[in-house]
């Protein structure tokens, strides 16, 4: 068994990996890179496997560098099944032809550059009608119900507290009699943010595929953040600007309007006159679905709705649905707030918002999500003090603060947190979906507070998927009695056993897998003796 990595490896975007078993290729995630020119090419270069022999795609959730080349995979051949949640799917079903949407106009617009240039004109990487068409490959599951996917492998989905839908997933192999069990984490949810429930906790991993976007970061406190956005929005408005906040469509902006909703309720609240515009149509049509999945929600956001506060719908809030009414945002007199997609400002209305705003001393824009390299956002978030916007330069003269509390994403203690609740440890660790010091420093975290090392795989990589590590040896029962020092002789003695097998799967000069076996061995004749130095160590 195999597992190749071709996308969030040291990086954050484009997740992508390939399992594949002696009868079948699983690939999880098919995420889109976001970023520099690089992730354009990136994207648009053929896959390193064939789209047609995929089987199953299981998807851990719907954010576009997750699931934003789910369109051109089907194009090149793919015909598989693509597990997800039911949320995920829906919200699938309109991001995924977005995106399809945005590539034809950004194509549009190439080509027009192109054209009057004299040079050869380019595709979009896929239409929104090739987004439609990978629809059907979709099938729902629900949450914590394990499915035999086929006679050799087993699945289960756990809510990751990410984004409405998203999953952690558990997938169980067997091979040549053993059964292995892989854990992708997906993307991990910040605990006790609006909406979501927490991230569900798992028990035992052999192999573990974990995310560590924010694994050398802490966040703030949420409810300190809202108090911190709310004196921002007021602090704006009394200066007469507007306060331009760019939101992932999905989750971000629904966490946002739950946000306002309390803060304009307030019985002082200073900013109930203000308008608050939702400038989406993919984020007008997001918060349906989540409002179709419910079910999905935390126990505070139920009860709120059951007392029939609607959280995403208060006085003075406007969702706008055409390009017109976009533009007219920014001849509104008067301060606004403006909530407006994509986050990571590369795409989207809210460029010509920033186009309009930056400049403006009384203004302030604020991030409430990672921002990648390369992108607009990332650039105006690390101090750039010119940016170009549709070929134009703009200054940066407003305000900009950066709410990391806010954020979707665990941060390191959250991750600490998560990866504690293992009772059994898993035998590997692979780290993805990070930038480099994220991923060294979460790294020696796990080494120096668990004790386990984890490894930083890279682009193209591809690492062998062997029997779980309790089974490599014979180890009999009796010896996991519950005599301490014999525990911790037995704990010494699998250490130097996972040593030894690196060391043999690592020898580049082996044809075979001899020196394992050898090795391997001598651990069983250790063990075989263990009898004797149990009776001496208990007298």
């Amino acid at each position: 068994m195999k597992l190749s990595f071709y996308g969030a490896a040291e990086m954050v975007t484009g997740s992508c990996y390939l399992l594949e078993t002696d009868k079948h290729k699983i690939l999880i995630d098919c995420g889109m890179f976001q970023g520099d020119a690089d992730s354009e090419d990136l994207n648009r270069n053929m896959f390193d496997f064939e789209p047609a022999k995929i089987d199953f795609l299981l998807l851990t959730h719907a954010h576009i560098d997750h699931s934003g080349r789910i369109p051109l995979l089907a194009k090149r051949g793919f015909s598989g099944e693509i597990l997800a949640t039911k949320a995920t799917r829906e919200l699938c079903a309109i991001m995924l032809p977005d995106s399809g949407y945005i590539q034809e106009m950004e194509t549009e617009w190439t080509n027009r550059k192109r054209l009057r240039a004299g040079r050869p004109l380019v595709e979009p990487l896929y239409t929104a009608a090739d987004a439609e068409d990978s629809l059907k490959y979709f099938r729902a599951i629900n949450y914590d119900e394990t499915i035999e996917i086929t006679e050799e492998i087993k699945i289960r989905y756990k809510d990751a507290g990410h984004i409405l839908g998203s999953a952690i997933i558990e997938l169980w192999v067997k091979e040549k009699g053993e059964t292995v069990k892989l854990v992708f984490s997906g993307d991990l949810g910040n605990k006790d943010m609006p909406i979501m429930k927490n991230p569900s906790l798992i028990d035992e991993a052999d192999y573990l595929i974990m995310e560590t976007t924010y694994g050398n970061k802490t966040h703030d406190n949420a409810k300190n953040n809202i108090l911190f956005l709310l004196d921002i929005i007021i602090n704006t408005i009394e200066n007469g600007g507007n306060i331009v906040i760019p939101s992932f469509a999905v989750g971000r902006t629904q966490e946002i309007l739950y946000m306002l909703n309390m803060m304009k309720e307030s019985e002082f609240s200073k900013i109930k006159s203000i308008p608050v515009y939702v400038d989406s149509p993919l984020a007008i049509n997001a918060t349906n679905v989540f409002l179709n999945n419910q079910d999905l929600f935390d126990d505070e956001t139920k009860s709120l709705i059951k007392m029939g506060d609607n959280p995403f719908e208060f006085p003075n809030l406007v969702f706008t649905k055409t390009a017109e009414e976009s533009k007219a945002i920014n001849f509104h007199e008067g301060s606004s707030i403006i909530v407006s997609a994509s986050g990571m400002c590369d795409a989207g209305r809210i460029k010509h918002h920033l186009k309009h705003n930056l400049w403006r001393g009384n203004s302030s824009v604020v991030f409430v999500g990672y921002q990648a390299k390369g992108t607009l956002g990332r650039k105006i978030l690390e101090g750039q003090k010119k940016v170009k916007i549709f070929g134009e330069d703009i200054y940066v003269n407003c305000k900009i603060y950066n709410l990391n509390g806010l954020s979707g994403h665990a941060d390191k203690n959250g991750l600490i947190d998560w990866f504690s609740s293992f009772t059994k440890k898993p035998a590997k660790i692979f780290l993805t979906h990070g930038e480099e010091d994220s991923l060294k420093e979460f790294s020696q975290i796990l080494q120096d507070k668990f004790d386990s090392k984890a490894e930083i795989v890279h682009m193209g990589e591809t690492i062998e998927i062997e029997s779980s590590i309790d089974s490599i040896v014979n180890i009999p029962e009796k010896y996991y009695a519950k005599d301490n020092r014999s525990e911790m002789l037995l704990d010494d003695i699998k250490t130097m056993m996972y040593a030894l097998k690196e060391a043999a799967i690592g020898d580049e000069k082996l044809a075979d897998r001899s020196k394992t076996i050898i090795l391997t061995k001598k651990i069983e004749n250790i063990l075989s003796g263990l009898e004797d130095i149990d009776k001496v160590m208990k007298s």
